[in-house]
């Protein structure tokens, strides 16, 4: 339990050893299917009296889920954003760099208006020079030609607003592994962004997450104007390359020091 939440924090090592045993008699759910797992998920029980107040003792629970696709389109096929300044996922100093509920409620209003105007996700921007974070429930990766002329896949800085999803930091250390481009952790702003578009200098947008591993980012929808991502002339490779390199690890496929044996 996090400590913004009232809590003390829940060792890594405590939440790997209790679900561990969950593991052993699901498997069958994931044999044989490709893009399918089971998600795991942690809960916490607090103590059993009604009021406001740091909680005192708390209750681990370790849940599993069968999943497939997470988006209704399918698997690794390219979502639209909407971006509008009005709306804002976290700020400074809450708890938008914690997987807490309450982060996910306050988003919903947001992401039910990108569905009337035919998006699949909010873009979030943040403070008035609109600094892009996430996609909907997902970090953000940029893959573009930057402002110096250097290739490099950049992702929104870790400061405090920014969920510290294990995926992206697995791409993030993937992608340095490789030492085929500059991998940054900085902030892009939606105008620098725009304007790398105008000058063709993107290549690739994709979210990541757990659910849907990565998520190419076909279209934003912003200011009334649909930017398209060039997917058609760059396609999907950098992304398509990182989802492979991510599932071979996941499914076993390829050793890796990430993975645990379970049963």
């Amino acid at each position: 339990m996090h400590q913004k939440a009232g809590g003390g924090g829940q060792r890594v090592g405590a939440v790997q050893h209790r679900g561990k045993p969950l593991h052993s008699p699901d498997l069958y759910w994931d044999r044989g299917v490709n893009l399918r797992s089971l998600a795991p998920r942690t809960c916490v029980c607090v103590y059993a009296s009604l009021g406001l107040k740091k909680s005192s003792t708390a209750m681990l629970y370790v849940i599993l889920s069968p999943v497939g696709p997470y988006f209704s389109t399918g698997m690794f096929n390219a979502v639209s954003l909407w971006a509008n300044p009005e709306y804002v996922r976290a700020w400074r100093g809450g708890t938008g760099d914690c997987k807490l509920g309450g982060n996910y409620g306050a988003s919903l209003y947001a992401q039910s208006q990108a569905q009337n105007v035919g998006c699949q996700q909010v873009l979030w921007l943040y403070e008035d020079d609109e600094k892009i974070t996430e996609a909907g429930t997902m970090n953000l990766f940029l893959y573009w030609i930057n402002e110096q002329g250097e290739e490099e896949l950049v992702t929104a800085p870790l400061d405090g607003i920014i969920l510290p999803g294990v995926t992206r930091q697995s791409i993030v250390d993937l992608a340095r592994e490789w030492k085929k481009f500059k991998v940054e952790e900085r902030t892009v702003t939606m105008a620098q962004l725009v304007k790398g578009l105008k000058e063709n200098r993107v290549k690739e947008l994709f979210g990541s997450g757990t659910a849907c591993v990565v998520c190419p980012v076909g279209r934003i929808l912003y200011k009334g104007e649909n930017l398209q991502i060039p997917v058609l002339e760059n396609g999907h490779k950098l992304a398509k390359q990182l989802m492979d390199s991510l599932t071979d690890i996941q499914y076993g496929r390829k050793e890796s020091d990430w993975t645990c044996q379970v049963a």
